[in-house]
């Protein structure tokens, strides 16, 4: 049997070893903390396509049990005008798997409770800094090797290491790296806010004239806020210097002018205050070696305006393992993999980055659906949440 080291423990290490396993082929995760991959916190939406995908592999439904619906979009200007309603996309098929909302870390725990509940075996503390093609009495094996002196071997490596991927370095020394958006994103929670008239599985979505917000109700009653807001990049290797009160204050100020809950909301928040940087890589030019292939945030990664980070990475790790099952050698396996996503994943990367601007601007609306997308019949606002995977 075919043996795959996967090199990161998120969202997309986990679906890409699940899918491995369904295709026959054996894989083992490595991941670089201690004891998980999940950021403290944020929160996301896993939207039609990201949950399809799961579908393919049977791993939708704790996804499902541990999230709540998000219907529809809803969007506020900055003197309080309601601009008008539309359903989220993804939501009209009847089937249970519309948008759903949960924590990342959420995700990240109930994806690896159920790769662990089908024996897939997942290693803490594993940080890769090397790794090398090598011919063997089986034919081209890679190795590689982590910062605790440790090494281990397969037939393939799968980077699933994120967006400050170590394989895509590997890969191509010349890659890009990530550019940063002049934006960070906010989030946090309000445990009481039942004053804030919100609608029933809906995301309020207002532009400020200084910054984006979005919150949305969870079924405790908890609101869930996020706001895009123009700053300086954070620092990834130093704890934060910045408080949550000292966020709460950045971030209501910049919507104090304005006639809208957004201030009232982010003052009324607690501790729970999550601030990160916001990149996007447009486009990686080399996705793989004969051994060795990124995917998810590795590979592309989109301003977090889209949603589909998650969704994204999901539908990666299926395809590429798919796409292993059917070919006799990685090499080629990995440029079927690489045909079949990379127009695909740019779109949304360059949709997002669209969105971002429009945001950034405090102009409400939405960029188009790109030409291309059309093909397969999706139909005209389902370029993106209509996509499947026949596995």
């Amino acid at each position: 049997m075919t043996k795959a080291l996967i090199i990161g423990g998120g969202i997309a290490g986990a679906v890409t070893a699940m899918a491995l396993q369904k295709a026959g082929i054996d894989a083992e995760i490595f991941e670089a903390y201690p004891t998980g991959a999940d950021d403290v916190g944020a929160f996301l939406i896993v939207f039609a396509n990201g949950l399809e995908a799961l579908r393919v592999i049977d791993a939708h439904g704790p996804v499902v049990d541990s999230s709540f619906p998000a219907q529809r979009v809803e969007f506020i200007g900055n003197d309080g005008t309601r601009l008008g309603e539309r359903p989220i996309a993804g939501t009209e098929g009847g089937d249970g798997l519309g948008p759903r909302t949960l924590r990342r870390a959420t995700l990240y725990q109930v994806l690896h409770r159920e790769a662990t509940r089908r024996g897939i075996a997942v290693r803490h503390g594993k940080r890769l800094v090397a790794a090398e093609s090598v011919d063997g009495a089986g034919g081209r094996r890679v190795v590689a090797r982590f910062a605790d002196g440790s090494h281990a071997e397969g037939d393939l490596l799968i980077g699933a290491d994120g967006l400050h991927s170590v394989t895509r370095a590997l890969i191509d020394p010349a890659a890009p790296q990530p550019r940063y958006t002049g934006q960070n994103t906010v989030c946090g929670y309000v445990p009481d806010a039942a004053e804030v008239p919100l609608a029933p599985d809906t995301y309020t979505m207002i532009f400020g004239k200084q910054a984006f917000f979005g919150c949305t109700r969870a079924p405790d009653g908890e609101v869930w806020w996020f706001a895009n807001v123009p700053g300086t990049e954070l620092d990834r290797a130093d704890p934060p210097a910045v408080t949550p009160a000292a966020w709460r204050e950045r971030v209501a100020g910049l919507f104090d002018g304005d006639e809208t809950p957004a201030a009232a909301l982010v003052r009324a928040t607690g501790d729970r205050v999550i601030a990160s940087s916001a990149y996007d890589l447009a486009t990686t030019p080399v996705w793989h070696t004969d051994t060795m292939v990124v995917l998810g945030d590795a590979a592309h990664a989109a301003a977090p305006n889209a949603a589909q980070g998650a969704s994204m990475a999901i539908e990666d790790g299926i395809v590429l393992a798919k796409c292993l099952r059917d070919r006799p050698d990685p090499h080629s396996a990995f440029a079927a993999y690489e045909q079949l996503r990379r127009e695909r994943v740019e779109q949304v990367v360059a949709a997002s980055a669209g969105m971002a601007k429009l945001t950034a601007s405090g102009t409400p609306g939405r960029p188009s659906r790109p030409e291309a997308a059309e093909r397969g019949g999706a139909g005209a606002d389902n370029w993106l949440t209509g996509y499947r995977i026949e596995w």
